[in-house]
């Protein structure tokens, strides 16, 4: 798969992950686990990237004696992945002509 369509699919698809609350690396990534690999190697550089760009906020608390970084969505990370999915209904239509799902325009 292409790099880049994969990087935007993975911001997308953590972003969706975090609508449904606030979580940490390791249970993000085993969410992330059901649809896309995901390495811890790749993971965080990305979260930090995305908080960065405002799509994320992160705190910190204490849980076994070890401090553990929660990460959240923002209304900027809600807005990102709203623009997201718009834009995935053109993509889609892209990708289901050329897997050959949309031969309605062909022979005219």
């Amino acid at each position: 798969m292409d790099a880049q369509l994969k990087r935007g699919l993975l911001d997308a698809c953590l972003l969706a992950i975090l609508t449904r609350g606030e979580s940490y690396g390791y249970k993000i990534s085993q969410s992330a686990e059901r649809f896309m690999p995901v390495s811890e190697s790749t993971l965080y550089p990305v979260l930090r990237r995305m908080e960065q760009q405002g799509y994320l906020e992160t705190r910190q608390q204490e849980h076994n004696g070890r401090l553990r970084k929660y990460y959240r969505i923002t209304p900027g990370g809600e807005d990102r992945l709203r623009v997201f999915r718009t834009e995935w209904g053109e993509i889609k239509r892209m990708v289901d002509y050329v897997m050959g799902e949309d031969r309605n325009d062909d022979a005219q």
